[in-house]
């Protein structure tokens, strides 16, 4: 895993962060007021965690975090009483039920990237297929005026397709965070107030 010790890198180790990430969705949250107390949120694609570790204090006792990834379930996380996690594909996932669930989510956010290559234009299509499996399976886990974030790869193909979705919220954001390293394609598209 390729990391860089900059200032976001030091900080998160300094707050006892899971990584640097996490400074990404704090600076779209403080934004855009996409977490409140209470909240049921749903991370895609949530190792390492810092994101959990955010949206756990964001949402409060009374609120839920369900996180989703292939990889092993993140030990470290299962201490909050307010936090679920499980190891399977999302896209696999036909019912709330398979994740032990029977109502929406007001925020659906997903930080997932593709196995990159190394080769822009591969690394670009991988993402942006990402994108567009997120964004049909959407409507199975967000409810009706929820909250959405999610990373893309700067593409001319992905802003064209963006464009077709944003209808599908009252307002469409996009924003590349600070904590973005130099050397990265990454931004992440903010939908506010789903219209499903």
């Amino acid at each position: 895993m390729f990391k860089v010790k900059d200032h976001y890198y030091n900080k998160a180790k300094h707050e006892n962060y899971l990584a640097r990430s996490v400074y990404k969705l704090e600076e779209i949250d403080q934004r855009f007021k996409i977490i409140k107390p209470s909240d049921r949120v749903l991370d895609l694609g949530y190792y390492p965690g810092s994101w959990i570790q955010y949206t756990t204090k964001a949402v409060g006792k009374s609120g839920l975090v369900l996180g989703i990834d292939i990889q092993e379930i993140q030990t470290s996380l299962i201490g909050h009483g307010n936090v679920k996690l499980f190891q399977k594909d999302i896209f696999n996932i036909k019912s709330l039920s398979d994740i032990e669930q029977d109502k929406l989510f007001q925020v659906v956010l997903s930080d997932m990237a593709p196995s990159t290559t190394g080769i822009r234009s591969l690394d670009q299509d991988r993402s942006l297929a990402l994108v567009e499996s997120v964004m049909q399976i959407l409507p199975l886990f967000l409810a009706p005026k929820g909250n959405f974030v999610i990373k893309v790869f700067e593409s001319q193909m992905a802003q064209d397709y963006l464009k077709t979705q944003k209808n599908r919220f009252m307002e469409w954001n996009y924003l590349r965070p600070k904590a973005i390293r130099s050397v990265s394609k990454e931004y992440f598209v903010i939908g506010k107030g789903f219209k499903a």
